[in-house]
């Protein structure tokens, strides 16, 4: 019997389905996969490679990758078409770093709309969302690095998407400005605490009290949208404009890898495959809390029913999301450009946080 050691996020979405498909295939191929987890933050900051070092399988988010290639910890990929195929949006182009594949998509993830449906409709527009927070009814996390997400995602949406590359001006301004303001103005109007909370602390409110209407921009989360899983549901919708449709959302979402130092490789190579492809995603992974990262799952009516809608009602801002840069030396930069702009936020210097976020950008290659 061939034993594996595997580490995920601490979160039903995460860990649940990891568990049933390990047992699944313990029953018929006989190897043990057993399952640890960290927190959400530990596991947005947490080195990859000391990670490598101590599991087989490591669950991983794509701005992960230019660190993780320098690194040599994980291993690359073969080709799996029957994945590639399935991508949601840019899902599995965010795990191809210089030409190999680090991992494969499993749960799929952008920045969307989290309404309350007994308390409002889905807003459709960036002026909607205004109103309804100057009500009182809004909430929106702040906590680093969902202030930068946000960022990322209004500037793209505005047409005017932060650049990626090495020796470019990370803002661009005609677009960097106004989100900014439109980000302070939305945070002089929500609840203090928000600086504080990331999309479970909101969703946990959202949920469990009648405070707060509708996050506009918040990862979503399938286990609030299941009916019966919390004392009230919320649904997900697309993102509300700003005048350009709802593309440009910052992805987010998880990949399964494999380490460079794992004693067992096929075994762990051949059940990543086998829970990132699409008979296990629109099977026993969504049907056991996950959220599916293949195209299989979210186009599945079954699952799509089971999840309010939760599929249909995000798969627009998915395959239109904006995907982050992923180079070497850019996850100390998230964190740090985050709380910049969570400062720039309080006080209100807007083109003092946008240079230092072109200078930090350019110093975080090197």
């Amino acid at each position: 019997m061939t034993k594996l050691r595997g580490m995920t996020w601490d979160h039903p979405r995460a860990i649940d389905p990891l568990l049933a498909l390990s047992k699944a295939w313990r029953d018929t191929h006989g190897d043990e996969i057993t399952w640890e987890k960290r927190s959400l933050q530990d596991f947005e900051s947490y080195p990859v490679e000391d990670l490598a070092r101590n599991f087989d399988l490591i669950v991983i988010d794509h701005p992960h990758v230019g660190q993780v290639t320098g690194e040599g910890c994980l291993l690359a990929l073969p080709d799996a078409p029957e994945i590639a195929e399935g991508s949601v949006g840019g899902s599995f182009e965010s795990y191809t770093y210089e030409g190999k594949q680090w991992a494969w998509p499993i749960d799929a993830a952008a920045q969307v709309q989290a309404v309350r449906p007994d308390l409002t409709g889905p807003l459709t527009s960036w002026d909607d969302v205004m109103d309804l927070a100057r009500q009182g009814r809004v909430a929106i996390p702040l906590r680093p690095p969902h202030s930068l997400m946000s960022f990322f995602t209004l500037t793209a949406n505005l047409g005017f998407p932060c650049r990626t590359g090495k020796g470019e001006v990370f803002c661009d301004r005609r677009g960097a400005v106004r989100a900014l303001e439109m980000l302070k103005e939305l945070a002089d109007l929500v609840d203090p605490c928000c600086f504080d909370q990331d999309p479970i602390a909101v969703l946990d409110e959202m949920t469990s009290t009648d405070a707060i209407a509708c996050a506009p921009l918040i990862y979503g989360y399938i286990s609030y949208a299941i009916p019966g899983m919390r004392p009230s549901r919320v649904t997900f919708h697309d993102i509300a404009s700003t005048g350009s449709g709802v593309g440009g959302s910052a992805l987010g979402g998880t990949g399964i890898a494999v380490s460079a130092f794992c004693e067992a490789p096929e075994a762990a190579v051949a059940f990543a495959r086998h829970i990132a492809g699409p008979e296990a995603q629109a099977g026993l992974y969504v049907s056991a809390g996950g959220q599916a990262g293949h195209r299989a799952g979210w186009t599945d009516r079954a699952a799509d029913d089971a999840a309010g809608g939760f599929y249909s009602g995000t798969l627009a801002t998915l395959d239109g999301a904006w995907m982050r840069p992923r180079h070497d030396g850019y996850m100390p930069f998230q964190q740090a450009a985050a709380e910049r702009i969570g400062q720039s936020l309080k006080d209100g210097q807007i083109e003092a946080a946008l240079d230092d976020l072109d200078r930090m950008f350019t110093e975080s290659f090197g």
